[in-house]
């Protein structure tokens, strides 16, 4: 039923239904409410209600969707409350709640859902908080919140979420730190801080996130320093810091990402150095370093980045040399040097990159 856009109510529904599985009503712009008498679907799995924008409340009977998996609001933008009765959908895999943005709160109830694995709530705009009871969603695997924009911080219970591995914070602009209960997500692999502007520092406890494989911080303006204990994620493969302007040092510590195969730092111009210990990262492939325009000069341990292959400096405005050491880099085969108006040359052991397929300046 996609798209019946002048549709407003359905008809009652009996038992005879009692095979329906999958019920799609998305952009029936009309629809202002379900009726009470869904309940009677008995093997409904599937209920998908995307761009219902006049659907304004689910009914309380909803609760009795035993077999009900997957539940999409996307775009209900008049939804105001979900019912205290979903905390009785026990088969519940997936709920989708992007663009709600009228849902004035998520109902404690919510930490019911026994079997829920996958939360998104992206563009959840009024969503300030997340409930407590959250801490007892233990199947939950991936949890979505990019752009929220009223969202400040999450709550301590969310380090009880053993199961999470995704955890998506992308454009959370008021968020201003994340709680040290952070470091007891064990399976966490993947953490996404993409423009959350307000965030100044990350936890000392981040360095307990054992399964973490992706850490994304592009655009995040107010953060000046990583911890210390970042060089405790021995599972990072990839780093992602391009646009943090207020990033001034990388700690030493960075040297024990020993898995860490993508440094991204293009744009971080208030980055005036590279730590010494940079040198120890025996697994990176690729260093970005694009418009990094305080950045006078590299460190003569990135002799021994033994697996480089593809280094950017495009923009560094203000690096006056290479260092000599730069000819060490066996598996060297990309160097781009655009827009480097400062450098004044390239040393000779530029000639010994054998591997060296383009050298762009």
């Amino acid at each position: 039923m996609r798209g019946c856009s002048r549709l407003q109510k359905l008809p009652t529904f009996t038992r005879q239904l009692s095979a329906f599985q999958s019920f799609h009503l998305d952009h029936c712009s009309s629809l202002q409410e379900l009726p009470t008498s869904i309940s009677q679907l008995s093997a409904l799995q599937n209920l998908h209600s995307d761009d219902c924008s006049s659907l304004q409340k689910l009914p309380t009977s909803i609760g009795q969707l035993n077999a009900l998996q997957n539940l999409q609001l996307w775009g209900c933008s008049s939804l105001l409350q979900l019912p205290k009765s979903i905390e009785q959908l026990s088969a519940l895999q997936n709920l989708y709640l992007d663009d709600c943005s009228s849902l004035q709160k998520l109902s404690t109830s919510i930490g019911q859902l026994s079997a829920l694995q996958n939360l998104h709530l992206d563009n959840y705009s009024s969503l300030q908080e997340l409930p407590e009871s959250i801490r007892q969603l233990s199947a939950l695997q991936n949890l979505h919140l990019d752009y929220c924009s009223s969202l400040q911080e999450l709550p301590e219970s969310i380090g009880q979420l053993s199961a999470l591995q995704n955890l998506h914070l992308d454009y959370c602009v008021r968020l201003q730190q994340l709680p040290e209960s952070i470091g007891q997500l064990s399976a966490l692999q993947n953490l996404h801080l993409d423009d959350c502007s307000s965030l100044q520092k990350l936890p000392e406890s981040i360095g307990q996130l054992s399964a973490l494989q992706n850490l994304h911080l592009d655009d995040c303006s107010s953060l000046q320093k990583l911890p210390e204990s970042i060089g405790q994620l021995s599972a990072l493969q990839n780093l992602h810091l391009d646009h943090c302007s207020s990033l001034q040092e990388l700690p030493t510590s960075i040297s024990q990402l020993s898995a860490l195969r993508n440094l991204h730092l293009d744009d971080c111009s208030s980055l005036q150095e590279l730590p010494d210990s940079i040198g120890q990262l025996n697994a990176l492939q690729n260093l970005h370093l694009e418009g990094c325009s305080s950045l006078q000069e590299l460190p003569t341990s990135i002799r021994q980045l033994s697996a480089l292959q593809n280094f950017h400096l495009d923009d560094c405005s203000s690096l006056q040399k290479l260092p000599t050491s730069i000819g060490q880099l066996s598996a060297f085969q990309n160097l781009y040097l655009d827009d480097c108006s400062s450098l004044q040359k390239l040393p000779t052991s530029i000639g010994q990159l054998s591997a060296l397929q383009n050298l762009h300046l």
